[in-house]
């Protein structure tokens, strides 16, 4: 059954006491979970965000990415071996989170280019890294779901097909794949042929517009994804992923230089656009 999320970097990537009073408004709303960075250094922050949001009755997700320092297709292996101890370190916040769902880009670093196409050796290494990842994240219950990005923040993976390719090589139940509406309304041809090719393999997808505001007030093709979506039979996560400058260090490092819509207007309409999708296209809502 489909559950609605909302991502907190709208407001902050920091994990911290200071969010409990957005993510009590947002189970308020009517959201079934919350979705946080995990970056912050204070470790002991995650398990008290998690209890917090397992005391009001919210599920967590977790979304995470690796530098240039911990990258799983550096052709050095000791940093491939440093990227697989910060994605154990990621999982292990995940964990004390609560979260079941570890997603995002860290298959490669975040921003960093070779400056020619992806190779097969380093699909491999990256392969490599997440077997050994999903080895570990299965002694913790946690799934990673891996997201392709757009050709401006990576170069490894910024198609669906891609992706499919590294997880197959990667072998491990606990490593599959994410989907992005931003993302995807960059690079794949169809929303429809995208979410195909990894059907199999979805474990997560991010509803977030193409200019990263408000889901539905732009030109991401929804009723094709959502149509998709039932009809692949996917059920999990449904989790809105926006953002804003109210943290600049994170805006800054995500080139986002504007504001789009203000956070609250965009988790109230977008649970709305996202009912009325699913009430269009399939029952599978959890509530």
């Amino acid at each position: 059954m489909y559950k609605i999320g909302f991502n907190t970097l709208v407001w902050s990537a920091v994990v911290s006491d200071e969010q409990f009073p957005i993510i009590d408004r947002l189970k308020e709303i009517g959201y079934d979970g919350v979705e946080c960075f995990i970056g912050a250094p204070d470790d002991a922050a995650y398990k008290r965000f998690g209890d917090h949001a397992a005391g009001i009755g919210l599920e967590t997700t977790a979304v995470f990415v690796v530098d240039a320092e911990h990258n799983p297709v550096s052709p050095d292996a000791a940093v491939r071996s440093k990227a697989l101890d910060r994605i154990k370190w990621g999982i292990d916040r995940a964990h004390d989170m609560r979260s079941s769902i570890l997603c995002g880009p860290f298959h490669s670093a975040h921003g960093q280019f070779s400056q020619k196409p992806p190779q097969s050796e380093e699909y491999q290494w990256c392969a490599e890294v997440l077997h050994r990842a999903g080895e570990y994240a299965a002694t913790a219950g946690i799934t990673l779901a891996l997201e392709a990005l757009n050709r401006f923040e990576c170069y490894l993976c910024n198609t669906m097909q891609q992706l499919s390719h590294l997880i197959t090589l990667s072998s491990h139940p606990n490593v599959k794949a994410m989907y992005d509406t931003h993302h995807s309304n960059i690079e794949e041809k169809k929303a429809k042929d995208a979410l195909h090719t990894n059907a199999p393999l979805l474990a997560h997808v991010h509803i977030s517009e193409n200019d990263r505001g408000t889901p539905g007030d732009g030109h991401v093709h929804w009723d094709e994804t959502f149509a998709t979506l039932a009809e692949i039979n996917y059920s999990g996560w449904l989790t809105i992923e926006s953002f804003s400058r109210n943290d600049p260090d994170f805006a800054n490092a995500i080139n986002v230089w504007r504001e789009y819509s203000a956070p609250w207007e965009m988790a109230e309409n977008g649970l709305h656009f996202i009912r009325q999708q699913i009430a269009t296209h399939s029952s599978k809502y959890i509530n």
